[in-house]
């Protein structure tokens, strides 16, 4: 979504969300950037600009406990993160991109809202929703526009249809293995959104997917019922270490994990979500690289480029 405000373009911006981050800098933006939220962490210059959030979620350790946590603030009205407004006003930027997508992903829309009033100026809100790659392309677009870099975005968007191209070349004629994406653990949830898209293009059939929606928790009975070819785990939020712990997790406490198809065969993969999968940005490509490399058993793309971003179990 973005509000009526037309005219000049923004020279000065602050991105609450990681993904729009990476888009601001795959757009040469990152001059332009005052700034970011705690967890934006890529491209690693993003690190050094100021944090506007920070997580109001109690330390855990493991996807239960986090999930109760969520759950408990949830319920109560609280919200998962906290917004620096008094460094949102210092900076007073022109351009705020925000999301209303998912308030368990980042600082609420209406929380950005209310403090953007105190703003001097008539800063833009822009609101990034994407469900699928096309919708992560269009807000490519977007901000290019927003900016005065419409040239870049079509530029950045052609080279990432190019490698798509690429890529369905890479799996033209292949099975298309059954394949179960797990963003999170416990409870199981199955991807949803431009996840199962993302299969679908790497080569695979997603099943029990939400694709263009939110995810959905499953039961660990109906996906034994399933059983998937391939597994593949990329909780949100979680990077390649802590997703192997919820593995291991998973084939201590889960009774029917030991059993399946994917399991038994060790097609079980995991993934770093944090950088990939749950980043509706450029690096998309990379993820639908990193299925294809776990679908096939060949190291493809983003697979050869990042080799701690996958490892199969």
């Amino acid at each position: 979504m973005v509000d009526s405000w037309v005219g000049s373009q923004a020279t000065t911006i602050v991105s609450l969300l990681p993904s729009a981050t990476e888009i601001v800098y795959a757009l040469g933006l990152g001059d332009r950037l005052l700034g970011v939220t705690h967890e934006c962490d890529f491209p690693a210059e993003a690190r050094e600009k100021p944090h506007l959030t920070a997580s109001s979620l109690p330390s855990a350790t493991n996807a239960a406990e986090i999930d109760r946590h969520v759950k408990a603030s949830l319920h109560a009205g609280s919200s998962l993160y906290a917004l620096d407004s008094s460094l949102l006003e210092r900076l007073a930027p022109d351009l705020i991109i925000t999301q209303e997508l998912c308030e368990v992903c980042a600082v609420s829309y209406e929380i950005v809202a209310r403090a953007a009033k105190r703003l001097r100026g008539d800063p833009r809100i822009v609101s990034l929703e994407p469900s699928s790659l096309e919708d992560v392309y269009a807000n490519i677009a977007t901000v290019g526009e927003l900016t005065g870099r419409g040239e870049a975005a079509r530029s950045l968007v052609d080279g990432l249809r190019a490698r798509a191209e690429r890529l369905a070349a890479f799996v033209n004629g292949r099975a298309r293995p059954r394949t179960l994406v797990l963003e999170w653990t416990e409870p199981p949830m199955s991807g949803g959104h431009w996840t199962p898209g993302l299969v679908e293009l790497a080569g695979g059939e997603p099943i029990l997917a939400n694709p263009g929606t939110d995810s959905k928790a499953l039961a660990w009975g109906a996906i034994a019922t399933a059983d998937p070819d391939v597994v593949i785990v990329a909780p949100c939020g979680f990077n390649l270490t802590a997703t192997l712990a919820a593995v291991d997790a998973l084939a201590k406490n889960v009774p029917v994990w030991p059993a399946l198809r994917a399991v038994v065969a060790r097609r079980v993969y995991a993934v770093d979500g944090n950088a990939y999968v749950n980043r509706p940005g450029p690096r998309l490509l990379d993820t639908a690289e990193l299925f294809a490399s776990a679908m096939f058993e060949e190291p493809y793309g983003a697979a050869l480029a990042d080799t701690g971003a996958l490892r199969r179990l």
